[in-house]
């Protein structure tokens, strides 16, 4: 499969593996989103991705308003999930869609050309169908089956990362079911970046979650 590298992904340096928080509120015991996302930043995050399935647009727009704002001192990109019109008016660093998501060729034309674009990949044929020059890296979820996404298709486990690896040279995220004693295994097994919900968003100390999953 062809890949074309990727344009956009300038905050990616060449630490490995990149530590990726997406974030649930549900999960966070009522403390503020601030808070745990930059306790999770100082403990080596290095891309948030802001999750709201049901807040209505004008709230979910001042959210990622407020958080883009938060981040800012810190050069840790803001991800926007599912939706180009938050994104659009939040000025976000990414956008993260889904399969039943907008297209991801009609996203890129929607978006700034300075705009990254992460799309979740399911199953192998999802691989095989990610059109080439619209995509900066793939989401490959779940990796293990996890209770905070119950949506999902298939598991890939470690193999199926592997097969994933050797058939595309896009950057890969691994998700779901990722913790301090797997993360390393999931690394070898070709991610190149982890992405975690609740092993940062529930941990007691965000922080000390973040650098054991980079320990």
């Amino acid at each position: 499969m062809a890949d074309i590298t990727p344009p956009r992904m300038g905050w990616v340096g060449p630490q490995r593996p990149w530590l990726y928080l997406v974030t649930d509120r549900g999960c966070m015991g009522g403390r503020p989103l601030a808070e745990v996302v930059l306790a999770a930043v100082q403990g080596g995050v290095r891309c948030v991705q802001l999750r709201e399935k049901h807040l209505p647009l004008a709230d979910f727009v001042a959210m990622a308003r407020a958080l883009k704002a938060w981040l800012a001192p810190t050069g840790v990109p803001l991800v926007i999930n599912d939706n180009i019109d938050v994104a659009l008016a939040c000025e976000a660093h990414g956008v993260h869609l889904g399969q039943s998501d907008t297209p991801v060729h009609l996203a890129r034309k929607q978006l700034p050309p300075d705009v990254f674009i992460g799309l979740s990949i399911e199953t192998m044929a999802d691989l095989h169908a990610v059109p080439a020059g619209c995509v900066d890296y793939l989401g490959v979820s779940p990796i293990f089956a996890t209770p905070t996404k119950t949506d999902t298709r298939t598991v890939w486990g470690l193999d199926g990362l592997r097969t994933a690896r050797a058939l595309t040279t896009l950057p890969l995220v691994a998700i779901g079911g990722i913790h301090a004693d797997n993360v390393h295994a999931v690394q070898e097994a070709g991610a190149d970046g982890i992405a975690v919900v609740s092993a940062i968003c529930a941990a007691s100390d965000p922080c000390q979650a973040a650098k054991n999953l980079l320990a």
